[in-house]
């Protein structure tokens, strides 16, 4: 037996809400988001919806390619990918991204200065997509989860800016790894936000508190 691949076409789904009316005129900044195992782009636009002061912002929360069923709930859910053909599952999902902040930056007017956020698994997808981005980008908000190994300063410098936050309890984003994503992100040059809370793998108040903060930061 030998095994192959193939690339073919697939359609991704994600979900766009715009600024509120208040500040529907001109162009707005987009917050990109992803979600993390076993969800839907549906929780993480929630997540998005529950940072203070986002309503000037269009979110965008991008669901994963690869879904199944959660069996218990009968409910759609996805992931970004897993350990077989990693890479090839890596440029997908990068082509997939892109293709996405493309189509919404053709269908509205968009203020220069992309920020990507990601939960858990989501954490990686956000940085992957943002130093991959053609578009300008401002910075990235990451909570419970880790730093891509396979990026390289360089690329890593790109980002300008990125709140890192993990939870003391959190069993999956061990304190060592968060230490040294800091390391690894200050070492290229990026301004790092780190975050520790009293809490577990989640997105607590004190996430949503520092990403508004971040947010503001990045376009006051």
């Amino acid at each position: 037996m030998t095994a192959h691949t193939i690339a073919v076409g697939t359609h991704g789904r994600y979900l766009v809400e715009p600024p509120a009316p208040a500040h529907a005129t001109g162009p707005a900044p987009i917050l990109v988001g992803f979600h993390g195992y076993a969800e839907a782009a549906e929780i993480q636009l929630e997540r998005m919806r529950a940072i203070p002061g986002p309503d000037r912002w269009r979110l965008v929360s991008v669901q994963g390619l690869h879904r199944f069923y959660q069996r218990r709930a009968n409910e759609v859910i996805a992931s970004w990918m897993t350990r077989q053909d990693r890479e090839l599952a890596i440029a997908d999902n990068l082509a997939y991204v892109a293709a996405v902040v493309d189509d919404v930056a053709r269908a509205h007017a968009v203020r220069p200065g992309l920020v990507f956020t990601g939960f858990s698994q989501g954490v990686a997808m956000a940085f992957r997509a943002a130093v991959a981005s053609s578009h300008p980008v401002a910075g990235v908000i990451a909570a419970g989860g880790d730093v891509p190994p396979e990026i390289e300063p360089a690329a890593l410098a790109r980002l300008g800016a990125a709140l890192v936050c993990r939870g003391e309890r959190d069993q999956f984003y061990a304190p060592a790894t968060h230490q040294g994503d800091l390391d690894r992100l200050r070492a290229a040059g990026v301004l790092v936000q780190p975050l520790a809370f009293a809490g577990g793998h989640e997105w607590s108040r004190d996430v949503v508190d520092a990403a508004s903060r971040f947010l503001r930061e990045r376009h006051p």
